[in-house]
């Protein structure tokens, strides 16, 4: 994941991880972003801890302070605060929430990017309505019987709902273990 988001992401500003989960992938990337500020994010104040507790155990300056952010919300705490985002970038998030988390991601992305900011996406997608993998495909009846309203994301859809938010496509990259690196650029 670090090789495509150093291609992908723009060479300046601050990087906005939604849903940063323990904090792992924060401790790891930020400092490959160095000057810029990987701003890691979560709903859960269990979380958050955890992700202040890797940030103790791997200090790194270019890490901010984790922040409390619903992608459903209306406004997420980065909007109260004087610190402009280039990026935003998001893990195995949108199969293990419902859809419409996937939306607020996207009329999120909407309002703090700017022109030609990007939109990371990483983890499984169907293409065309179907499974990429037999693994992809157990994998979302497991996450559905779970919680009926997570699942697997058609591809396509997520392209659509993006696009509604000016959030255009710019490249879909096939990574190991079924997954997809899926960049969105945001438009004026």
């Amino acid at each position: 994941i670090l090789d495509i988001l150093l291609e992908v992401l723009p060479n300046a500003g601050n990087i906005l991880e939604i849903a940063s989960g323990t904090g792992e992938h924060a401790v790891f990337f930020a400092p490959h972003f160095t000057p810029r500020q990987w701003i890691p994010s979560e709903t859960s104040s269990l979380l958050i801890e955890s992700i202040k507790a890797w940030s103790k155990h791997h200090p790194c300056d270019s890490l901010h302070s984790p922040l409390e952010i619903n992608a459903q919300d209306s406004v997420w705490a980065i909007e109260t605060m004087d610190i402009p985002i280039k990026a935003i970038v998001n893990i195995n998030m949108i199969h293990i929430s419902p859809w419409s988390t996937c939306e607020g991601l996207m009329r999120g992305g909407q309002r703090i990017l700017p022109s030609e900011g990007r939109l990371y996406l990483y983890g499984p997608f169907k293409r065309e309505g179907k499974h990429t993998a037999p693994s992809n495909e157990a994998f979302d009846q497991m996450l559905q019987s779970q919680n009926t309203e997570w699942g697997v994301r058609n591809l396509e859809d997520v392209v659509a709902i993006a696009s509604d938010y000016k959030l255009n496509l710019v490249e879909v990259i096939p990574m190991p273990a079924n997954n997809l690196s899926v960049i969105f650029q945001k438009q004026e």
